[in-house]
């Protein structure tokens, strides 16, 4: 089963941005992972909450691959410098639907 990873990120420091861009992308691709959005062009539908400055959203070929990925010693520094240079919401979400109703792709 596919897996996505949907992130919020609110930048408090940019420095971190450009070496984390050009290395993970690469790392998370040669992990199976695959970026379906990584943009700051979005429209609120609904909802009170306040909205982040990037979306990011990521198809995974399984949990294991994208917990793998988070895991890494190859990911781990670019993940801290993320992390202290923003705030983040990191959410892994199953393609699945729980009602069996939907026809999703990979089920």
């Amino acid at each position: 089963m596919k897996y996505y990873l949907v992130g919020e990120l609110n930048l408090t420091d940019r420095r971190w941005v450009a070496e984390y861009v050009k290395n993970v992308t690469k790392l998370v691709e040669e992990r199976g992972g695959r970026y379906l959005a990584r943009t700051a062009t979005f429209r609120k539908m609904e909802g009170e909450r306040e909205t982040p400055q990037i979306f990011l959203l990521i198809e995974w070929p399984s949990k294991e691959a994208a917990e793998a990925f988070y895991e890494s010693e190859e990911y781990r520094p670019y993940r801290e410098s993320r992390k202290e240079g923003s705030r983040n919401e990191m959410v892994l979400i199953a393609g699945e639907d729980i009602n069996k109703i939907a026809r999703i792709a990979d089920e």
